[in-house]
């Protein structure tokens, strides 16, 4: 159960209650939308990341789940692996990204993501190797974009979690 309510759309400004359409009102941006300019760019920036720049979206996909794993943000976990499922990962790859490291339906690159997004998560930055790795197979836009990706992804499941959302019926779309 959420922390705190979840905002009085019918209070809320025409330009929220239309992002909040855009996004089916998932509970997410319910939360967000108390704070209307906060969440109009908060949604620019995750657009961008989900529908422009460069980098793979399959990789995108596994590296955002798994940045919401290592949060420990279900909302986000169950709302990537869905995501995720519509840009080509697989059922095998969703399954696996717990223990990503032993299993071998991931090819290079995208293990090359994952150790990214693992040492982005759980250091204070990559290691010099796993930098290098992930730089030797992506061009630097995509490079960007990856961090990125990540960065905004831990700060949206640190949200869910300090203010705790509640969980989406399965058929709606979220973050």
């Amino acid at each position: 159960m959420a922390r705190i309510d979840y905002c009085d759309t019918t209070k809320s400004n025409e330009r929220t209650r239309e992002i909040l359409g855009k996004n089916r009102n998932a509970n997410i941006f319910r939360m967000m939308a108390h704070s209307p300019s906060y969440f109009e760019q908060y949604c620019r920036l995750g657009g961008a990341i989900r529908h422009k720049g460069e980098l793979d979206p399959v990789v995108r996909e596994l590296a955002i789940t798994r940045t919401g794993i290592l949060c420990e943000a279900p909302y986000e976990i169950v709302a990537h692996k869905r995501i995720g499922k519509n840009v080509g990962v697989t059922d095998e790859q969703n399954e696996a990204l717990e223990n990503w490291q032993t299993a071998t339906c991931f090819d290079e690159v995208q293990r090359a993501a994952l150790a990214f997004a693992d040492e982005i998560v759980k250091l204070k930055k990559p290691t010099d190797a796993t930098f290098n790795a992930i730089a030797s197979k992506l061009t630097p836009a995509a490079l960007v974009e990856l961090q990125l990706s990540v960065g905004f992804y831990i700060m949206t499941s640190k949200f869910l979690e300090t203010f705790g959302i509640d969980m989406q019926p399965v058929t709606e779309v979220v973050s």
